[in-house]
């Protein structure tokens, strides 16, 4: 599946900026280079980077990988619960094939300085919507049902990550035809790896 490389300008906005690597070819110790634990190849690449935390998400090979099966399924009225760099929502967003046409797109995104980077880049579509909450506040309007949502609002791939996504799969089970989260199953074999 081809995902569209994010095309958001460098910036900053509070602790958080959006910046742009290259990773040359043959460059020395380049077998080591990872991020986030993942191998990347020669490229060049979009970061959304806190200043703690460090990277959050990127639009790296593997890291859209991660968001195949959501893009896959996105149709009609979509939510995604966190905006990063909107590399799923753009994938979604520029995705020609008819059967996955999306209609609107509501975005909950809790951390305003994350907002104000990156959401002006995807509010131009009129089909977008970003609403400043948290996942687990945001009360969608009544009788709103969504064609699938998306969950990708943790930092790294954890099994602690899961009790969260329980309660987002809950919270919106009744709203939603198919709803994911990122790195669920990585997660779950994360767990089972360590109790065995």
């Amino acid at each position: 599946m081809f995902i569209p490389k994010v095309d958001l300008p460098e910036g900053k906005s509070g602790p958080w900026s959006v910046q742009r690597f290259t990773i040359v070819p043959n460059a020395p110790g380049l077998l080591y280079l990872s991020l986030k634990g993942r191998a990347l190849p020669p490229g060049e690449y979009t970061q959304l980077v806190h200043e703690k935390r460090g990277c959050v998400m990127s639009d790296t090979p593997a890291e859209m990988k991660d968001h195949y099966d959501f893009i896959r399924q996105a149709k009609g009225n979509v939510l995604i619960n966190g905006l990063g760099i909107g590399m799923s929502l753009n994938a979604i967003l520029k995705n020609e094939n008819q059967a996955s046409k999306v209609e609107k797109v509501t975005v909950v995104e809790i951390d305003r300085d994350v907002i104000d980077l990156v959401g002006p880049h995807y509010l131009r579509d009129p089909r977008v919507e970003i609403v400043h909450a948290s996942a687990f506040d945001y009360k969608p309007p009544k009788g709103v049902r969504y064609n699938a949502v998306w969950h990708d609002i943790w930092d790294s791939i954890c099994s602690d990550n899961l009790a969260e996504m329980t309660s987002l799969h809950r919270k919106y089970g009744r709203r939603a035809d198919w709803q994911g989260s990122w790195c669920r199953n990585e997660c779950f074999a994360g767990r089972a790896r360590m109790y065995g």
